[in-house]
């Protein structure tokens, strides 16, 4: 075990004695404290929604330990989630990472524990945990159960989007909308869609981090509370056996999680996480892997919003395990997990039952032949942008030529979209400019521009939307997100004028902006950066100072390995 370290007073012998005064308090005497101590990473948060029950959760893990024979201490570290966090969470999805990635490696643990739930709590634990690389654990709060409303199943917050879009268009009233609003997200836990924290728990266990069967079981079912005291025993084995982050999640393990996002549909924010939490292990991943591995990996999870179902049904269809039998022809099974085994032992008896077949299909009838996420490349955006192909509604936005509507900020895009008088058609291409990483800050998830009222009347559903920031996973449509340059660090996306002609066509994975190099080069020389006088202290200003691009994963420019 690592050995048991404090604050240092110049006397080691005292600094212990004065370290068992204050530590008597719990009610421990000095040989519990020989026993395997284990850090609790508790992210109860009555603000963060997707993280309030978990507190049952909390004590189940301690049992497990206790169980295992060790000793379970918790400790508080940031807690953000989507909607109640001002601007976006990704602003300080860095800052969990670095809250966690501190306190597990200044505290006297063994061993941790970490507890995600909403979308960047999940990926932010593990890039903290893999910088201090301890042995370590993750445990989700699982997924809401399904909503319902008139018979049709609600999922948020796809569908949170849907009817929102469909009330502007003048469809839905504002009773039947309220009614819709109130079972949207009916129990505890994170989204019920394949979006951002589904897909990151899903990565979690594919990659061996969490328990089998742990990404898709509800938070509603007593299975949760079982797979949380398995948790709190398996983290014992990983320290007896001195199994860390970096013996876990290696160079294959991180392409099992790739495979594994393509064949869930899974959201195109893993993306930007996987390249950082890779890069906190000095591992390479990059845009062009993710496009290579989604060739050759078929989409068989039929889970929304590019399918029909919901993580309810894919857990009563075998979860992830089943997801991973079906997949493991194409995955790096020997790898090792939190289990303290391989993937290929961890699977070996799962069966897929026939009868859910709809929601898992086979490798040789997918849903479709390749993955969800499609990397595109070209002028426009040099460094890479992302598209999910099998969530776009209108399939000709696939290969479209169209004349760009400019929005050089979320302001100007919130002022502007709906005003009446804007020159707009269907077949425009509707360009978001300053909503990076630096831009905006923290790259918000305003990539699902909305489309116009005037056309939404119309009856248009889907435009060819561009910008430099990002979307929900839970939401959908033509929309080109993580444009790299991003237009506040002088990327071509700031260059683009109203009425340019942009083209893009998703098969050959291209995206160019048809003006010429000899005026995009005048205009490049005639841009100026923005000025920021929003932020000029604290951690907003080191955020701006030190963010990298979507393709470099948003972390910071100093929290690689060897950095």
């Amino acid at each position: 075990m690592i050995k048991k370290t404090g604050t240092s007073y110049g006397d080691e012998g005292f600094s212990q004695f004065i370290r068992m005064a204050f530590q008597r308090h719990l009610g421990y005497d000095e040989t519990d404290y020989d026993k395997p101590v284990i850090g609790i990473c508790n992210t109860f948060s009555e603000i963060n929604r997707c993280h309030s029950h978990l507190k049952p959760i909390i004590e189940a893990i301690k049992h497990g330990v206790i169980m295992a024979g060790g000793i379970p201490l918790e400790f508080p570290t940031i807690s953000v989630g989507e909607m109640f966090t001002t601007p976006t969470t990704m602003l300080y999805r860095n800052l969990v990472a670095m809250d966690t990635e501190e306190m597990i490696a200044a505290q006297p643990i063994d061993g941790v524990i970490l507890i995600g739930g909403c979308d960047k709590m999940t990926p932010a634990q593990l890039m903290g945990a893999a910088s201090a690389n301890k042995p370590a654990i993750m445990i989700t709060g699982g997924p809401m159960n399904n909503g319902e409303y008139n018979g049709k199943t609600l999922g948020a917050c796809s569908d949170c989007r849907f009817f929102w879009q469909e009330y502007k268009a003048g469809t839905v009233n504002e009773t039947e909308l309220n009614d819709i609003n109130k079972q949207l997200a009916p129990t505890a836990g994170h989204c019920m869609v394949m979006g951002s924290a589904s897909t990151i728990a899903a990565c979690a266990e594919s990659m061996g981090m969490m328990l089998p069967g742990t990404a898709a079981a509800p938070a509603t079912v007593n299975e949760r509370l079982r797979l949380a005291k398995e948790t709190g025993k398996a983290i014992i084995n990983l320290v007896k056996e001195n199994i860390r982050p970096s013996d876990i999640m290696t160079k294959n393990a991180f392409d099992n999680a790739v495979r594994t996002v393509m064949a869930v549909g899974g959201s195109s924010n893993s993306v930007i996480h996987l390249i950082a939490i890779a890069r906190r292990l000095g591992i390479k991943l990059t845009l062009d892997r993710f496009d290579e591995l989604s060739k050759s990996t078929p989409f068989i999870a039929n889970i929304r919003p590019a399918g029909e179902y919901q993580m309810e049904d894919l857990y009563k269809a075998g979860g992830m395990p089943a997801v991973l039998k079906e997949l493991s022809p194409l995955l790096h099974v020997d790898e090792m997990t939190v289990t303290g085994k391989t993937l290929k032992e961890n699977i070996v008896d799962v069966k897929i039952n026939p009868v859910y077949r709809h929601i898992i299909r086979t490798l040789e009838e997918p849903l479709y032949s390749n993955g969800g996420i499609k990397v595109i490349k070209g002028n426009l955006a040099p460094a890479g942008a992302v598209i999910k192909p099998k969530a776009v509604m209108n399939k000709k936005f696939l290969k479209h030529k169209g004349n760009a509507v400019v929005f050089t900020s979320l302001q100007d895009m919130e002022q502007r979209v709906n005003d009446p008088n804007l020159e707009v058609t269907e077949d425009s291409v509707l360009v978001l400019q300053n909503a990076g990483p630096v831009g905006a800050p923290g790259m918000p998830e305003a990539g699902m521009i909305p489309i116009p009222d005037k056309l939404l009347k119309q009856g248009v559903r889907d435009m060819l939307r561009l910008s430099d920031c990002r979307m929900s996973g839970t939401a959908f449509g033509s929309v080109v997100l993580h444009v790299a340059p991003e237009a506040a660090v002088g990327g071509p996306i700031g260059l683009i004028k109203d009425g340019d002609v942009i083209e893009i066509d998703v098969e050959k994975g291209s995206l160019e902006l048809l003006v010429s190099e000899e005026e995009l080069a005048e205009r490049k020389k005639n841009w100026s950066p923005p000025s920021f006088d929003d932020y000029t202290t604290g951690y907003k200003w080191l955020y701006r100072q030190h963010v990298l691009q979507a393709d470099k994963g948003c972390d910071f420019d100093f929290s690689a390995k060897n950095s």
